[in-house]
């Protein structure tokens, strides 16, 4: 079969490899062609254009950069012509990937949705779109499945990947000692931050969490670095004082006793992994208003919508400053209370959330959904 696979940021390139690996294990002839990152091209197939030009966030940013975007679009479809792929599967990415879902579908296509767009949260006028375009609908949150329910819609819920990449990490085994060695950090206590996976999240919102780092002697702060990110542009704001680990997420997380999480796959990657979390977010006015008014849940981070009640503390937009950011840190590092019942509730979280094995899962679906048509 020849595979054609679209994902726009960091968390589609990690879900996109896993994917990637299940199929050729299901299907050696498999031939993969991609939009995705180094993840997986580091999987197998051909790297078509890499998320460090495809990233964009909120609708101020979309709108300036339409013509990149627009030429993206025309460039995927003629690709896709010339390919002529047994299916397209779609990873997340809903602005870009309907569009071409669209076309897809049009040339006799087969589309598949591996990761479905948050149509629950806000957009909902998209599942009309899914529906007349999207032949097969994964998904990975248990609740999808009875909102796409509501509208006549059947899809196959596989769960989550990231169990999938936490119990695959390299580091789950490693000391904190044998940690802080390997990186030559210091020995005080480790206060992880990650800010985004796009640049314009980092430059929003890492220069106020860098902001309450003198706060905290007692501690040392460290950066997950996001792949797709050069090292100059942490530096730019760090200016080399803190320490920023590439490609070693889920081991800074292992070894933390707090995080700093920009609202993202990044919450649920922290709690799956058990770190008392603080979340943030910070759009540009324009897309926070716009926002503002489509949003149709009450929460934005992972962690509080699957458990369905705030578990993490969410500081958006204005209330994302110093001071509050100080004080759910404090809550986090100093009060015993606090930080049991959130550890508890991350322990639930991941029975919920529950086992590895996501993507060998999708690719059964797929294979067999591929195979009976």
């Amino acid at each position: 079969m020849k595979y054609y696979l679209i994902a726009g940021e960091a968390s589609g390139d990690l879900h996109g490899s896993g994917l990637i690996k299940a199929l050729g294990k299901l299907d050696p002839d498999a031939c993969f062609r991609f939009w995705g990152g180094d993840l997986m091209e580091q999987a197998g197939g051909t790297l078509v254009r890499h998320i460090k030009t495809t990233s964009l966030m909120g609708f101020w940013e979309v709108l300036k950069n339409i013509k990149q975007v627009y030429s993206n679009i025309r460039f995927c479809k003629k690709d896709i012509d010339s390919f002529q792929p047994d299916a397209l599967i779609l990873i997340d990415y809903p602005g870009f990937n309907l569009r071409i879902a669209r076309h897809a579908k049009k040339r006799g296509i087969r589309v598949i949705y591996f990761i479905s767009p948050k149509v629950w949260a806000w957009n909902q006028s998209r599942v009309h779109s899914i529906k007349k375009y999207v032949d097969h609908m994964l998904t990975i949150f248990p609740f999808e499945t009875g909102f796409y329910e509501q509208f006549g819609y059947s899809v196959d819920y596989v769960g989550n990947p990231l169990m999938d990449a936490i119990e695959n990490r390299k580091f789950r085994e490693e000391s904190f000692t044998d940690f802080i060695k390997r990186n030559n950090l210091s020995c005080k206590p480790v206060i992880s931050i990650l800010a985004g996976s796009r640049i314009q999240e980092i430059n929003k919102s890492l220069p106020l969490m860098l902001s309450v780092t003198g706060e905290y002697p007692g501690y040392q702060f460290v950066i997950a670095g996001a792949p797709s990110i050069e090292p100059g542009l942490y530096q730019k704001h760090t200016g080399n004082r803190i320490r920023v680990l590439f490609d070693q997420t889920y081991a800074i997380l292992q070894q933390s006793s707090a995080a700093m999480v920009v609202s993202g796959t990044a919450t649920l990657e922290a709690a799956l992994l058990g770190v008392p979390q603080v979340v943030c977010y910070r759009a540009s006015p324009v897309s926070y208003q716009i926002a503002k008014r489509f949003i149709r849940v009450r929460y934005i981070s992972l962690v509080n919508l699957i458990l369905n009640r705030e578990v993490v503390k969410e500081l958006i937009q204005d209330e994302f400053n110093k001071e509050k950011l100080k004080h759910e840190l404090d809550k986090l590092l100093f009060d015993r209370n606090t930080r049991e019942k959130m550890k508890d509730d991350l322990t639930g979280l991941q029975k919920i959330v529950g086992p590895k094995g996501a993507c060998e899962k999708a690719a059964q679906k797929i294979t067999g959904y591929l195979n009976n048509q």
